[in-house]
């Protein structure tokens, strides 16, 4: 079957910025559709139809600007987002022309325009080869491109499924190492806190030899760097005095959404020689004569006392916070030394099946984003 490049049957309008917006609903608006209208079918704004690009529900929008651009989605009833365009093209269903640009997206997304703002490449899409079968086979295609999803979506669902058990599993384990008859003593009495530094970020620079650590690279039993790797140039003597992680050093953030428990992460330093602890986040100094810190950054994250940290959340309803008292005043568990390590062992026994089966799920979910590309790049190839 004859290929042809998709500009000569593709019709775009890209849509305006509205003269006039509301958060409300109001005579003569209709819903703004942007990303999350699309996506999520969630309206957050109004807009006055004059000199608008109006849309129907079920026409096909694309994304123009931004870091999605080339994602493309359904319409509700309303007015085309400025970052949006309206597309069509002769001879082809809506269905089919949205899974053959779906079919194209990581190429469209990859090779945007612009240095600022990245743009849709327009030439890219429109150059794009494509089969116009009749529409009933155009039907068939569509359908089979949906069973197969379909049965991938399942599968999604169930490593999800399964992602969410091992979280619950984790806290179960974490849980049950910690319940004994055990001295208990106050969490001061065995640690010292040490709480962060408002770094300049005037004095951050890639030369710098040490990195702080934010409260964002603070994760459960980890460091994460991949988003925000900060060094600074700001290391005086006195600096590096107060603010030096050592080894053993159980990291804690301390900031976070009110009421969701998304932070309180702890995470042990554990051979890095070149951190430095950054405003938002503590960390408590052990003494490692009766106090193992492997043992303890466990502890932390358990149930127990993660019920007694966010006791001392303050804050409005967005942010919460909670202080250095919610890591000197507890009352925590102190087994003896030997004890601590052979739970500590136990656990990371326990722990480490799950860190096995959890990099299977994500490589399994990693896998199956691949086979939903591939399956439409078989679609639209196997026409010619």
């Amino acid at each position: 079957m004859k290929r042809i490049a998709l500009g000569k049957i593709l019709h775009m309008e890209k849509g305006k910025k509205p003269a006039l917006q509301s958060k409300t609903p109001q005579s003569g608006y209709l819903p703004y559709v942007d990303i999350k209208a699309f996506e999520k079918g969630i309206i957050d704004n109004y807009a006055t139809v004059e000199k608008s690009l109006l849309c129907e529900d079920g026409d096909l929008l694309i994304v123009c600007d931004g870091s999605r651009s080339g994602l493309t989605g359904k319409a509700v009833k309303g007015v085309v987002g400025s970052t949006l365009a309206r597309i069509s093209a002769d001879g082809l269903s809506t269905e089919y022309l949205r899974y053959f640009i779906q079919s194209i997206y990581t190429l469209l997304n990859t090779q945007k325009k612009g240095t600022g703002t990245p743009h849709l490449n327009v030439d890219i899409m429109k150059k794009a080869e494509i089969t116009v079968p009749p529409l009933p086979e155009q039907e068939r295609i569509v359908a089979r491109i949906e069973e197969l999803f379909s049965q991938l979506d399942n599968g999604v669902e169930t490593l999800k499924k399964a992602t969410q058990q091992l979280a619950v599993y984790r806290q179960a384990v974490l849980k049950e190492a910690f319940e004994g008859n055990y001295r208990k003593i106050r969490l001061n009495q065995i640690s010292q806190v040490i709480s962060g530094y408002a770094f300049k970020s005037k004095k951050y620079s890639e030369r710098g030899k040490y990195v702080v650590v934010k409260i964002g690279n603070v994760k459960t039993f980890r460091f994460d760097f991949s988003r925000d790797f900060t060094r600074t140039l700001e290391d005086n003597e006195e600096i590096l005095k107060r603010y030096l992680l050592k080894y053993g050093d159980c990291l804690i953030t301390l900031t976070g959404t009110r009421g969701k428990r998304d932070y309180g992460f702890v995470a042990m330093v554990d051979g890095q020689t070149n951190f430095l602890l950054n405003q938002r986040v503590a960390a408590l100094r052990f003494d490692q004569a009766i106090a193992f810190p492997k043992f303890y950054q466990y502890y932390l994250s358990s149930p127990s006392f993660r019920n007694s940290f966010f006791s001392y959340e303050t804050g409005n309803v967005g942010q919460g916070n909670v202080g250095i008292k919610a890591l000197s005043e507890p009352v925590v568990i102190c087994p003896p030394i030997e004890t601590q390590y052979e739970i500590t062992k136990t656990i990371e026994s326990r722990l480490s099946v799950c860190d096995s089966i959890e990099q299977t799920i994500d490589t399994a979910l990693q896998q199956a984003e691949a086979l939903r590309q591939s399956i439409l790049k078989k679609a639209f190839e196997r026409q010619h």
